[in-house]
């Protein structure tokens, strides 16, 4: 069954797709729960966090999307909501504090899974999920 035009023709879109969304409110939350409940970590390392966390939102949507206007909206979004995670840290919680570097790291790394749109990998989810 196919959920939408926008989405890759996958068998089970649905799931794909609700499985993605539940990756974007795991990092909303991580992104707001207190620090003192997070691992500690060298200073500045988290900015490969940030980067892997979201590349990998990023690379999910290329298995979901088929059509760049669908892709480039959820990059945007991505974008976005990586911006306003870091003023609602400030904003919100006490332990947490923004930082212009973890949005920097965000957005590179939403850009960079983009990217993988163009590479041989693009239809991966298609190809399993049609076994």
């Amino acid at each position: 069954m196919i959920a939408g035009r926008s989405l890759k023709p996958l068998g089970h879109a649905r799931l794909w797709s609700a499985l993605w969304c539940l990756a974007i409110a795991a990092v909303v939350v991580l992104s707001l729960v207190p620090a003192l409940m997070l691992p500690s970590l060298p200073a500045g390392s988290d900015k490969g966090e940030h980067f892997l966390g979201y590349f990998a939102l990023a690379a999910a949507a290329v298995q979901l999307f088929a059509r760049w206007p669908a892709l480039l909206g959820a990059g945007l979004g991505l974008v976005l909501m990586g911006i306003g995670l870091e003023y609602a840290q400030d904003a919100l919680t006490d332990t947490r504090m923004m930082d212009r570097w973890d949005a920097l790291a965000n957005t590179l790394g939403v850009i960079a899974g983009l990217g993988t749109r163009m590479t041989r990998w693009r239809d991966a989810l298609l190809k399993f999920d049609s076994r």
